[in-house]
Formats: C-alpha cells, sequence, structure tokens
C-alpha cells in the first residue's frame, strides 16, 4: 500500500508485533533492535517515560556507525494500573500478580513513538493512551494463559492480539496502540516526513472510475 523512500526506515525494536503492523502496510523496514535501560526515572509518568525510551531507542540505534537509514523508529509500551508501570513480567510470578491487579479492572495503556531523521538531526515524537476493562479472570484461566508461555514478553503480561483476546471486555481508543505502536499516528509521521508514500493513482483506473460516472 505504501512506498518506503529509498533512503532507507529503521525499526529500532525486536518487537514482532511491531514490525507486522508496518509490514502489512508495504513498508519495507531494517530491524535493528536498540540497547537502552527501559527502567522508568523517579517519578517520571507514563506518557514522558514511554516517549523518553521511545526518542533514546531510535538515537541509539541512529547512533551506530555502519547502521545504513536515514529514519529510525523507536517506540515503547507499558500498562499502567493505579499510578504504577507495568512492563514486562520478569517470570511466571509476577506475570500472574500483574494479571490479577488488571483482572475485572480498567487500566491505561500508553504507546510512545518517535521518528528520528538522521540527515536533519531531528526527532518528532508522541504517545497515545488507551483505555482496556479486562474481564473478571478466575485463578485457573491465569494460571492456564501463563503456562501457555504468551504474557512472558507482554506489557502488562497480556496480548490483546493473542490468546487473551478473549480477555478484553471494553476497549476505548487506538487497538494497534495496545499491540505496541499507535499506527495511524506513527503513519501521519512517517508521511509528512517522506520517509513513505502513497502509490500514484494509476491513471487507467483513473479513467476507469470516470467512465462510470454518471
Amino acid at each position: 500500500m505504501f512506498y518506503t523512500s529509498e533512503e532507507g526506515l529503521v525499526l529500532a525494536s525486536a518487537s514482532p508485533r511491531r514490525r507486522e503492523l508496518l509490514e502489512n502496510l508495504g513498508i519495507q523496514l531494517q530491524i535493528i533492535p536498540s540497547c537502552v535501560d527501559e527502567s522508568p526515572l523517579e517519578n517520571e509518568d507514563p506518557a514522558a517515560h514511554v516517549v523518553r525510551l521511545s526518542r533514546e531507542k531510535a538515537q541509539e540505534v541512529a547512533n551506530r556507525a555502519g547502521v545504513k537509514g536515514r529514519w529510525f523508529l523507536g517506540s515503547d509500551t507499558v500498562v499502567v494500573q493505579d499510578g504504577h508501570l507495568l512492563g514486562k513480567p520478569c517470570d511466571a510470578r509476577q506475570a500472574g500478580d500483574m494479571l490479577r491487579m488488571l483482572s475485572g479492572r480498567e487500566h491505561q495503556v500508553y504507546s510512545g513513538y518517535a521518528i528520528h531523521d538522521r540527515k536533519k538531526g531531528q526527532c518528532t515524537t508522541g504517545s497515545v493512551c488507551t483505555q482496556v476493562r479486562l474481564r473478571q479472570l478466575t485463578d485457573a484461566e491465569i494460571a492456564g494463559y501463563i503456562a501457555r508461555g504468551e504474557p512472558l514478553d507482554k506489557a502488562g503480561a497480556y496480548a490483546i492480539q493473542g490468546l487473551a483476546s478473549y480477555m478484553v471486555s471494553d476497549i476505548s481508543g487506538s487497538y494497534t496502540n495496545v499491540v505496541g505502536l499507535p499506527l495511524a499516528e506513527v503513519v501521519d509521521v512517517l508521511l509528512y516526513l517522506g520517509a513513505i508514500a502513497l502509490p500514484p493513482q494509476h491513471p487507467a483506473r483513473e479513467n476507469q472510475v470516470s467512465d462510470l460516472s454518471p
């Protein structure tokens, strides 16, 4: 659907979900995961946290010698419940604690994004928040879900696009933001910067449409 600039777009993330969201639109990417400390700063609010990490991820990869490309896309996602930032659980026990905290309640999912233009030395950033409610989960459901291994690399210990899709009883806002990348906002920025473009209208198609007009 989209053309990608020959100058090159790099996704500074190992997330297969972010990669799939972009590649489904025909966007061609070079995948180079970043290496930054994702620990929150003291008293850092969720939106500032995900924007900061998104910027650091994009710029860390852009600053590597030998890496080709002009635009570098970084992103970060956290789940927030009662003011607590829930990242990826370190083990099954922590995953269970997170899911019990979210069970039957509404929480917020914040995703940040940053597109660093290496040529101009500029970075465009933003964040999106989505409200999500999980249905009441039983201990057996939580244990069974953890046993499948899905929660261990997901912010908040669940994947809305995966096995946990049945757990989500309500969502208000961007779905792709919960998956890991606010796609509408990111595509708008990539189009504005010239990193991607829509293909030109085919003349034959234009004539075909005009022929059908009354």
